[in-house]
Order: C-alpha cells, then sequence, then structure tokens
C-alpha cells in the first residue's frame, strides 16, 4: 500500500453527505482494498456524528473528510464545525440493542483504541480521526486472516445511518 494522501474532500453539513462520503470512500480505496468495509463503516459513523453534533446553523458549514495511507493502516479524520457543549465519548450507559449512540463504540472497535479528537480553537472547530489497522492490536496475521475479518462484519451491520 503507497503511503499518502488518498482523499479529501468537503461536504455540506447535512445527512444527505454521509452517503456521498461512504461513495467517495470505496473510490479513494478501490472495491478490492482489504479495509474497505471498516474504513466505510468508520466514515459513515463519523459523518453522521459530525452532522448531527456539531454546532449548525450556517449555511456556509462545512465537513471535512481526510483519508491517508501508512504503512500499517488507514487514517480517517472528520473535521466540524465543533460544539460548544459536547465533547465526543463513548457513552457508559448503552441499553441492550440500543440503535443509537453506538458509533463511537463501533470506531473505537475497528481502530483498536486509536482513535482521538482535537479542538482547533474557540469557534474554529474540531477534527475527530481515527486510525483503522492492517491487523488487529493482540491478533497475529495467521490470526486475522483466520478470523476472516467477522466481528467487523458483525458490528456493521448492528448501527446503519
Amino acid at each position: 500500500m503507497e503511503t499518502g494522501k488518498l482523499a479529501e474532500v468537503f461536504l455540506d453539513s447535512a445527512y444527505e453527505s454521509v452517503g456521498q462520503a461512504r461513495r467517495e470512500t470505496r473510490e479513494a480505496l478501490g472495491p478490492d482494498h482489504v479495509l474497505l468495509t471498516d474504513v466505510v463503516q468508520v466514515v459513515s459513523e463519523l459523518l453522521a456524528n459530525a452532522v448531527e453534533h456539531a454546532d449548525r446553523g450556517l449555511v456556509d458549514d462545512l465537513i471535512g473528510l481526510t483519508l491517508t495511507a501508512t504503512p500499517d493502516s488507514v487514517h480517517v479524520e472528520v473535521s466540524d464545525p465543533g460544539s460548544a457543549s459536547r465533547v465526543p465519548h463513548i457513552p457508559r450507559d448503552q441499553p441492550p440493542g440500543g440503535g443509537r449512540g453506538r458509533g463511537l463504540l463501533i470506531v473505537d472497535r475497528l481502530s483498536g483504541g486509536r482513535w482521538g479528537t482535537r479542538e482547533h480553537g474557540q469557534g474554529l472547530g474540531r477534527t475527530v480521526w481515527c486510525a483503522i489497522p492492517y491487523v488487529r492490536p493482540g491478533l497475529s496475521a495467521e490470526e486475522e486472516d483466520e478470523a476472516g475479518r467477522l466481528p467487523s462484519r458483525a458490528l456493521s451491520g448492528a448501527c446503519r445511518n
């Protein structure tokens, strides 16, 4: 895999942009990329969160999506206008089978905990980032192949945005 920026796009802060972000991701990675399913899922979750939770109201609000390849992972960054009242976090109390509030839990699982946020200053927005590894932490390459990526597939069907 070549190292470098795969895509950088700016999308309207609207729910319709989630589908566009998935299409852009599929195009940037290509149909045979080993992490395609996981990266598309993470992009969906982070874009939906940005649209839902960022302070909005301006017609010009945009959400930035950047995909970058490294030798060991694909980095996803989603930048939005930010929120004065909310900080991205994984909710502690998740009702069984609850369909909402699980986006960052999915991101956490698919990234092996390699995610975080960067605040850009008062009124300048924030970036939520994650790194999807080619091999999940704690699994050897052989174990990863044997697992058949079942855990991520099971998660990807759990929450559709």
